[in-house]
């Protein structure tokens, strides 16, 4: 499974874009978020937004699916037969965005790379988006101090958390029952990768490992992780056993780091380094601070593009091979983002990630 991340980074000229935030371009198109469904809504503009970030240079597009999950979707009144075709959309509407690029790219005068669109046909990714347990209690789990509920069957046992630390009741194999069945399902809705985001603890980690294998998934995964220190996950966790659960799971072909400061970033990628043959994926958020009581994000405590683009290099030198944006950047962040790999590339081409 390796050799798909080896050839797809190889045909990329050794760096490849991942895309940017979705939310915030759902909203921006008009589409009313504020449901524990969150962007797993099937909207309307997710075909916009992944056309947006495509036409923005991005090389892998992350399907709406990171919130969305079959226990999510019948709490909230839906079937498990619409659950499951919903789970399925999220793909689909990312293949289908694939494929019009692929139309428009082929409909224009030969490679356009001008200040508006990018249109130039190339290998792209579409990668399935698995959110954390703590994604689908849609109160920012895997990110902060809250308290969920959870039990085995109905999920609606009490337990405390702190951080992505889901509490003793949460076992491994309850985690690997919780994924099992959406895993199941976007895999054979037809991704090519498998994008489990924002993991916040080694227990779940552990769990979506051994979930790949005891399942034969038959197309490769990646792993990001999420923290809030610079230095361990956000439960707490070690990220050097983290990255090493991923390191030792054939099935997973890219491991790093997602929704994290910038700031943070090329300290987390050399202390991955030291644990990971694999290539190793970065896609920060910009940086602002988000408080899960109001479900907002508080204004003006992040980063500008400018200043966020001006990491890229550094980070491309520390190790970073797939370089995106995770919460609140926009199609503008992935663009500059392409243009600054595309100038790396050109003038100093990168060594190829180790193992194959």
């Amino acid at each position: 499974m390796s050799s798909l991340m080896t050839d797809f980074l190889r045909e990329a000229g050794g760096t490849a874009v991942i895309d940017g935030g979705l939310a915030t371009e759902l909203e921006r198109y008009g589409a009313d978020l504020n449901d524990p469904l969150w962007s797993a809504k099937i909207s309307p503009y997710f075909l916009n937004v992944h056309l947006d970030y495509l036409e923005a240079g991005a090389d892998i597009i992350i399907t709406a699916s990171y919130q969305a999950t079959i226990q999510g979707f019948e709490h909230k009144g839906f079937s498990r037969e619409k659950s499951e075709a919903m789970l399925r959309k999220c793909v689909e509407i990312a293949c289908e965005a694939r494929d019009m690029y692929y139309k428009r790219c082929s409909e224009s005068a030969g490679d356009s790379i001008g200040e508006g669109r990018i249109l130039k046909h190339r290998p792209i990714l579409v990668a399935a988006s698995v959110g954390s347990y703590g994604a689908y209690l849609a109160d920012g789990s895997e990110y902060s101090e809250l308290t969920l509920q959870q039990s085995s069957a109905s999920y609606v046992v009490a337990v405390s958390v702190h951080s992505g630390n889901y509490g003793d009741s949460i076992t491994l194999e309850a985690l690997k029952d919780f994924h099992r069945r959406r895993v199941q399902i976007l895999v054979e809705s037809g991704p090519d990768i498998i994008a489990f985001e924002a993991v916040p603890n080694k227990l779940e980690a552990q769990a979506c490992a051994e979930l790949l294998e005891e399942e034969d998934i038959k197309i490769p995964a990646w792993f990001s992780f999420n923290s809030k220190d610079g230095v361990n996950v956000v439960s707490g966790d070690s990220l050097l056993e983290c990255a090493s659960i991923a390191e030792s799971c054939r099935k997973v072909v890219a491991v790093g780091i997602n929704c994290t400061p910038p700031r943070f970033i090329n300290g987390l990628i050399l202390a991955i380094k030291k644990v990971t043959t694999k290539p190793i994926l970065i896609y920060p958020n910009s940086g602002e601070f988000y408080d899960a009581d109001r479900k907002e994000w508080v204004q003006n405590t992040g980063v500008s593009d400018e200043d966020f683009v001006s990491y890229v290099s550094k980070w491309c030198e520390a190790g970073a091979s797939l370089v995106g944006g995770c919460c609140r950047t926009t199609p503008n962040t992935i663009r500059a983002i392409y243009r600054t790999l595309a100038n790396i590339t050109a003038d100093v081409p990168l060594q190829q990630p180790q193992g194959s």
